[in-house]
C-alpha cells in the first residue's frame, strides 16, 4: 500500500509563506506544534461552526486537496481571511484532528446549516474517504489554482535573502568593524571572484563575512525618532589568507568576494555571517491593535509594489512578531466640498488597499513583504491590524 504524504500546512519556514517548498517527502507534523490559542479557537469554532457571513464570496461546496496545497491557501478558498486557519480546522475537529495532516486526494465538503458552516470529508471517486487521486466530484468542485481568489504563495527567493541580509543596528556598530581598504591591482570596484584586502579585528577562525555599505539612519516618519541604522547589504567574502602584525609590519587580511548584490568598494565594512535562521512560525493577526507607518522602501526605490520589501516603524518593543499579517491603508485625498457656500477642504477616509507580511523583527523596526497592493506604497503610508 502506498503511503500518503502529509502536506506542510501552517508554517513559514523562514523562506516561504505557503506552498510545498521542498522536494521529496514533505515535513512531518511534529515540526509544527499547534499553539494553545490556535487549539482553543478551533475548539470554540467546532462547537458552532463559522458564520456564513465569514465565508469567501465564491467558496465552493467541495474542494479536492492537491499536492502543493496549504492550509493558508485553502483558508483563502473558504474564508475571507486566510490567516484564520484555526477556524477552518475547527469547523470539523472530529475528522481533522491535526491540521498538519491533510492529504492530497482528500475531499473537503462545505456544509451550511442555520447560518453556520462546517467542513466535512467527502469521498473520492475510488470510494475511499479522504484519499486517492480524485480530481473532481461534482460540477461544483473547484480544483483550479488556489492562487485564484486567495493570497498567493510567496516564492522562496523573495524573502530568504533578507533573513540575514536586512540588518538594523541600534547604534552604528559597523564603525569599528573590519573594513576593506584595497582591491587587487588598484581596482575601484570588486565583483565576484575578485581579491580584496581588509584591516581590522577579525573573529578568530571565522572565514565567512557579510559586506555592508555605510549604515544610514532610519527615522520615524511621524515622530522623527531615530529607530536604528540600516546597513545596506553588498555581498559576501571569504577570508583566504589571515593578516597579522602591527604598524608598518601589518599585513592586511586577504579575502575573495564570493557573492555580490552590488559591487564591493574600499570602505565597505565586514561582519561575520550568522547561522541561517529557519525558525518556523504561523501567519496570524496581531493580538492587539496596531497603528504604524512605513519608514522606507528597502533599496533605492521611492515607491513599492507587490512582492517588494518595506521597513515598518514598529518592532519587538511594540509587540510585533514574525508572521504578523497587517493591512495597508492609502491616505484619503483632500478635496474641496463645492456643494456648500463655504467651499471647505475636507479629507476623504483612508482606504484599505493591501496586505503586509512581517518576516523579520528588530527592536524598533520590522521588515515586511507586500503580499498584495492596489496602489504604489510610499514612506509614510499607514498600516494596521487586518
Amino acid at each position: 500500500m502506498t503511503q500518503r504524504r502529509p502536506l506542510g500546512l501552517t508554517t513559514i519556514s523562514a523562506a516561504l509563506l505557503v506552498g510545498a517548498f521542498c522536494a521529496g517527502p514533505l515535513l512531518a507534523a511534529g515540526n509544527y506544534p499547534i499553539t494553545p490559542e490556535q487549539r482553543q479557537t478551533a475548539q470554540q469554532v467546532a462547537q458552532t461552526g463559522v458564520p456564513v457571513s465569514e465565508l469567501a464570496a465564491n467558496a465552493p461546496d467541495t474542494y479536492v486537496v492537491k499536492a502543493g496545497d496549504t492550509l493558508w491557501a485553502i483558508s483563502g478558498v473558504f474564508l475571507k481571511s486566510p490567516w484564520r486557519w484555526p477556524e477552518l480546522w475547527g469547523m470539523n475537529t472530529d475528522q481533522v484532528r491535526n491540521p498538519h495532516l491533510i492529504y492530497p486526494g482528500q475531499v473537503l465538503m462545505l456544509v451550511k446549516t442555520d447560518g453556520r458552516a462546517r467542513l466535512q470529508f467527502g469521498r473520492d471517486v475510488s470510494g475511499a474517504t479522504g484519499g486517492g487521486d480524485s480530481t473532481k466530484l461534482s460540477p461544483r468542485v473547484r480544483s483550479t489554482s488556489l492562487a485564484d481568489g486567495s493570497i498567493a504563495p510567496i516564492p522562496q527567493h523573495l524573502i530568504e535573502p533578507f533573513l540575514n541580509e536586512a540588518v538594523v543596528l541600534n547604534t552604528n556598530e559597523l564603525e569599528t568593524a573590519p573594513r576593506i581598504v584595497s582591491a587587487q591591482e588598484n581596482r575601484v570596484w570588486m565583483a565576484r571572484g575578485d581579491i580584496a584586502y581588509a584591516r581590522g579585528n577579525f573573529v578568530p577562525n571565522q572565514t565567512e563575512y557579510r559586506v555592508f555599505r555605510e549604515p544610514h539612519p532610519l527615522r520615524d516618519p511621524v515622530t522623527k525618532e531615530l529607530l536604528g541604522f540600516e546597513a545596506p547589504y553588498v555581498g559576501t567574502a571569504d577570508v583566504t589568507r589571515p593578516g597579522g602584525g602591527t604598524g608598518r609590519d601589518e599585513v592586511p587580511t586577504t579575502l575573495t568576494v564570493t557573492l555580490v548584490r552590488q559591487e564591493v568598494q574600499s570602505g565597505d565594512r565586514l561582519a561575520p555571517v550568522p547561522p541561517r535562521d529557519y525558525k518556523s512560525y504561523v501567519p496570524h493577526a496581531p493580538a492587539q491593535p496596531v497603528d504604524g507607518r512605513i519608514v522606507s522602501v528597502y533599496g533605492d526605490a521611492i515607491t513599492a509594489g507587490q512582492n517588494q520589501i518595506v521597513v515598518l516603524n514598529r518592532g519587538a518593543r511594540d509587540g510585533m512578531e514574525r508572521g504578523h499579517v497587517l493591512a495597508l491603508w492609502h491616505a484619503g485625498r483632500v478635496v474641496r466640498d463645492t456643494t456648500t457656500s463655504k467651499r471647505e477642504d475636507i479629507r476623504l477616509p483612508d482606504e484599505r488597499h493591501g496586505v503586509l507580511f512581517v518576516f523579520q523583527v528588530f527592536d524598533r523596526v520590522s521588515y515586511a513583504l507586500i503580499l498584495s497592493v492596489q496602489e504604489p506604497v510610499v514612506a509614510g503610508d499607514r498600516f494596521t491590524q487586518p
